[in-house]
């Protein structure tokens, strides 16, 4: 597992993240740890972006289709 030094945090960060990982019962290592995993968990947009244009869309609903449910929605 890696150590990570993060330098130049503002205080405020610093103390909001000490009572967030305390009233979780956590250390300040274990709650940070957890929040950076969530985040890297996460797809980027341009990821996002990637994986739909990789899908097949041949089988879905033409434009046409769709503009006309839109507008009859509309009705």
């Amino acid at each position: 597992m890696a150590t990570l030094y993060i330098r130049e945090v503002p205080e405020a960060v610093s103390e909001t993240l000490k009572q967030r990982a305390a009233a979780q019962g956590k250390s300040l290592s274990a709650y940070v740890g957890a929040e950076l995993a969530r985040i890297a968990a996460r797809p980027t947009n341009e990821e996002i972006a990637t994986r739909l244009r990789a899908k097949d869309r041949s089988t879905g609903p033409s434009a046409e289709e769709i503009l006309a449910a839109v507008e009859a929605g509309r009705r």
